[in-house]
């Protein structure tokens, strides 16, 4: 059984969950309440919890699909040739996960749904195979799309209306009992990969739900998290950012430190806990346990790879995971950023000066930068636009890590995390990203960021798509702000005057004015200040993120105290000066309380490899060419090859006091305005269009040059 995290006080007067004692075991005033309920009433009036009648459809088609597999295998056990008996009692049994199994799912959401079989329906013939074929021919059944090669194999469909991506786990039973626990470690015994990752769903969401004190709570705080991220541009996985399953993770453990907190004060404090968090110390709900099956978890005092993360969040299920591995130097300082930004609304609403509307204000991100990256994919067949979105989108991570590695760390990156597309071409798909002059660190005259062939690299990378077809085509181009397309704004509409940018807070205000520093205003318009005697804190983002490289080291004692026995200690013992009722009183008592909670075994000091740990594992493209990246370092601009494939990309140069300026590329040149931009999405079509000069440059990019790479 996986351990509960219920822990007794020393006093014996308190139980608590998790690996320390809570920071506050303090309950809510009549303004916590007030503001509780105005959150709970925000929430539904944004349209986040479904009707009574959605509800009910979605468990129908449940049990409907309950029934469909339990007559499928029936079905496979039949003709594999089985017995009548062992016929009979042939089960298969499904489970929710996810936002609907943690109740925090929205109208019109997902559903995701683990089928559990016996050892001898397999995936690829069976449920890939007969249960997709049985699925096909039902008229409820609609958009079925089966995606066997996926890391976590996954069949989505709509029932009835309701989207689902069933997942498929053959344990090693022949039977399957109806009241099977799946937190019980056994079930992973002899489970094949892919069974254990589609197992992990169910039982890290199952955990989550047993290591919080009041589950409501628990939800409206996650609910209100999530769409505080979607709002400001920080929720997707898969762009480096975080996710449902991150986001439920971190709220639990704001949970379990405010166990007898409201929504108010849990939203208030998991602004004040992140924002002093020194990643990459790890999110923890319970003590890492390392199983007798011998399945790898995550340790980076064990296996060095792990030492890279920059924000691990760890899953409470055995295997022990780090579930927010996607996250980079880029993204984990936006996120950083957005935690401070929440803070201090959170501190204006508690001196009246701002409201529910405030927090939730939405991420203007095409007025933040000056410089962006245009990703643009084409396809010939709509039926392909779908795998191709699918597959690039998976990519953008890399370009991300890909620049991070090539600059240093300089030239910084902000993923959009969603796509735009332009009515005139259904065929087509854009995605967007930020680019700026890493903030805190001052620039040299002359400065440059060569990425050519960065993008190239990346360019090459996406076209290893083992089911690319012909006209599956991508370009990456440089978009000054002011040539933004249209089709990125509301209704298609460029504003004529920009809005107000991100919300700059007060605090940062007040550095452009005081203090004898050098002010410097950085392309999101925020500041950064250099004194003679860097008297100056830089912003909490960059202190996060410059910890990754700078820190040796921790404390190593082990919060829960000894691991071998599980003996627990509480923040009273790691600190003398907290105790349990009277730390909320004290904002200042409360952070040392924060600072012990990240105390741990684990060394904060990051062995940065040259190459990022996911681009260095990226299996799909370095067995189709593993010498490419190599061979790309030492291309002479001026060959051959350089014309034909990185003759497009851009250069960035950097001026003092100035924002990115500058494109260099070699003699194929063609001028382009500073007016709309709208790069072209068929090298087939692309015809030059004579332009004003502009200090923006691009290089005529034929077709042979695109296929070729």
């Amino acid at each position: 059984m996986e351990s509960t995290g219920l822990s007794n006080h020393n006093s014996g007067q308190q139980q608590w969950l998790g690996i320390t004692e809570p920071i506050s075991f303090t309950g809510p005033a009549q303004y916590d309440i007030d503001k509780s309920n105005e959150l709970d009433k925000y929430l539904q009036d944004a349209g986040l919890y479904e009707n009574q009648e959605e509800a009910i459809c979605r468990e129908q088609v449940l049990g409907r699909l309950d029934q469909i597999v339990k007559n499928w295998v029936k079905t496979i056990t039949r003709a594999k040739g089985f017995n009548e008996q062992l016929v009979q009692e042939a089960n298969a049994k499904i489970f929710t996960f996810g936002s609907y199994r943690l109740g925090v799912h929205g109208p019109g959401a997902d559903i995701d749904v683990l089928c559990v079989g016996p050892r001898h329906a397999t995936r690829d013939e069976d449920f890939f195979g007969e249960l997709h074929k049985m699925l096909s021919k039902m008229p409820e059944v609609t958009d079925l799309h089966p995606v066997p090669g996926a890391h976590v194999p996954v069949m989505g469909f709509k029932f009835n209306g309701v989207s689902m991506d069933l997942l498929y786990a053959n344990l090693s039973l022949w039977v399957i009992p109806e009241d099977l626990d799946l937190s019980q470690e056994s079930i992973l015994q002899n489970a094949d990969e892919q069974s254990v990752r589609s197992l992990n769903g169910c039982r890290v969401t199952n955990q989550i739900l047993n290591l919080v004190p009041n589950i409501q709570k628990f939800r409206t705080t996650l609910r209100c998290m999530k769409l505080w991220a979607k709002r400001r541009g920080i929720y997707s996985n898969v762009a480096g950012f975080l996710g449902g399953i991150n986001w439920a993770l971190l709220v639990a453990r704001i949970c379990q430190l405010y166990p007898n907190a409201l929504p108010n004060m849990l939203v208030s404090r998991f602004f004040r806990v992140y924002t002093q968090w020194r990643w990459p110390n790890p999110v923890m709900l319970c003590e890492i346990r390392e199983g007798s099956l011998g399945l790898k978890i995550w340790d980076p005092r064990i296996h060095p790879k792990d030492k890279n993360h920059l924000m691990p969040i760890i899953t409470p299920a055995y295997p022990c995971m780090n579930s927010s591995y996607n996250v980079s130097s880029s993204t984990l300082r936006i996120m950083t950023e957005e935690f401070q930004r929440g803070g201090e609304i959170c501190e204006d609403m508690e001196a009246k000066k701002a409201d529910w509307d405030t927090l939730f204000e939405c991420y203007p991100f095409f007025e933040a930068h000056k410089n962006y990256l245009q990703i643009d994919i084409s396809v010939e067949n709509p039926d392909d636009l779908r795998n191709w979105k699918g597959w690039v989108n998976s990519r953008l991570r890399q370009l991300t890590l890909m620049i991070e590695r090539d600059t240093h760390g300089m030239l910084q990156c902000h993923p959009h995390p969603g796509d735009f597309s332009n009515k005139s071409q259904p065929l087509h798909c854009s995605y967007f990203m930020g680019l700026q002059h890493k903030q805190g660190v001052p620039t040299k005259e002359g400065e440059q960021f060569d990425i050519r062939l960065t993008l190239a690299e990346f360019k090459h990378s996406v076209y290893m798509y083992i089911q690319r077809k012909h006209g599956m085509d991508i370009f990456v181009t440089h978009v000054k702000r002011r040539n933004l397309p249209a089709f990125v704004f509301p209704g298609g509409v460029r504003p004529n005057c920009p809005s107000k940018v991100t919300r700059v807070s007060k605090r940062r205000s007040e550095l452009r004015t005081s203090g004898h520093g050098l002010a410097e205003k950085s392309q999101e318009g925020k500041v950064a200040v250099f004194g003679d005697n860097n008297d100056r804190k830089r912003k909490q983002a960059e202190d996060s993120v410059d910890t990754l490289r700078n820190s040796k080291s921790i404390s190593r004692e082990y919060p829960s105290g000894n691991r071998e026995t599980g003996d627990q200690k509480s923040i009273s013992e790691i600190n003398p000066l907290l105790t349990a009722t009277d730390t909320s009183s004290s904002k200042e008592v409360e952070k040392l309380g924060i600072e012990s909670i990240m105390c741990g075994p684990y060394d904060a000091h990051q062995a940065f490899s040259e190459e990022p740990d996911e681009l260095e594992n990226d299996l799909e493209y370095r067995n189709k060419d593993k010498d490419f990246g190599g061979n790309m370092k030492n291309i002479n601009l001026n060959s051959r090859y350089s014309e034909s494939i990185v003759a497009a990309e851009p250069v960035f140069s950097q001026k003092e006091n100035s924002s990115l300026t500058h494109i260099h590329s070699n003699e194929r040149l063609e001028e382009l305005e500073s007016a709309e931009l709208t790069p072209p999405l068929s090298s087939r079509n692309y015809t030059p269009v004579p332009q004003r000069k502009s200090i923006i440059r691009f290089a005529t990019l034929g077709k042979a040059a695109d296929k070729s790479s």
